[in-house]
């Protein structure tokens, strides 16, 4: 008997961890479904993807363009149901150098990429996994999504929003057979994470964050978190004091200086 084509569907495709993801899932018998932005890097990526064995796809959506993302990903999945469906795409925006406020028309944008369009890519696939009693949705969210940091407060509010509405649809789902998973990483070697205007503990390349992302959701886990001790010390700034919590990220450089 013929096994099953495993079906994937991936955004954020051309940046470090998604491209990373496409490359961990490419084997024979898998369908990848690849959103991006940067055509240069997905032919790279496709070659490598073919050469592993897998069928390739690519779109090239803005993640806000919602009725068009929501009916293209609605078109995949008629096609072929979707099994795994990682909403990976994201962007970040940090003060500037006088650490003046965020502009209205950048945060609007980053709310409207980080959470809008990650419900917007899931949001076609709920019901029709349900329906079929089985499918794993995936959020990306971030450690930020813990504590808010001084130098970025859009991007944390982004991912704490995610978090809490994977979260919630874990709870909703995991009776219907169903699977939502959460991740959290912490930093990764990414254009995004260079233009992180401080210090960057324990960052580590967007293979090993795949590598660590794949592990966990073959498990089914729900909710990952890595790595282990910058997760732990974000969990900590949740209970201690608010004085205590100032100076830590004060010392880590997430905070603003008195003196800019």
């Amino acid at each position: 008997m013929k096994k099953k084509t495993q079906h994937i569907l991936i955004t954020g495709a051309t940046g470090g961890l998604g491209g990373a993801l496409a490359k961990m899932y490419a084997a024979p018998g898998v369908q990848l479904s690849l959103f991006g932005r940067n055509q240069d890097l997905m032919e790279q990526l496709i070659i490598e993807c073919h050469n592993k064995g897998a069928q390739v796809n690519v779109y090239y959506h803005e993640m806000t363009d919602y009725l068009h993302l929501q009916e293209t990903v609605k078109q995949i999945d008629e096609h072929q149901p979707v099994d795994l469906i990682i909403a990976n795409a994201g962007i970040a925006v940090y003060l500037d150098d006088h650490c003046n406020a965020e502009k209205w028309e950048d945060i609007n944008h980053l709310l409207d990429v980080n959470l809008k369009g990650a419900i917007s890519t899931i949001l076609p696939l709920i019901d029709r996994m349900r329906q079929r009693g089985q499918g794993h949705i995936v959020l990306m969210s971030s450690l930020a999504a813990y504590r808010g940091m001084a130098v970025s407060p859009a991007y944390c509010a982004s991912k704490a929003a995610l978090k809490a509405y994977g979260e919630a649809l874990h709870e909703l789902l995991h009776h219907q057979g169903v699977k939502v998973s959460v991740i959290c990483p912490g930093f990764i070697q990414s254009e995004m994470s260079n233009k992180f205007p401080a210090s960057k503990p324990f960052m580590m390349t967007a293979d090993k964050a795949a590598k660590i992302i794949h592990k966990q959701l073959q498990k089914g886990k729900s909710h990952i978190a890595f790595p282990f001790l910058l997760y732990l010390g974000m969990k900590i700034l949740t209970v201690i004091p608010a004085l205590f919590v100032d100076f830590f990220l004060y010392r880590l450089g997430f905070s603003v200086k008195k003196n800019m």
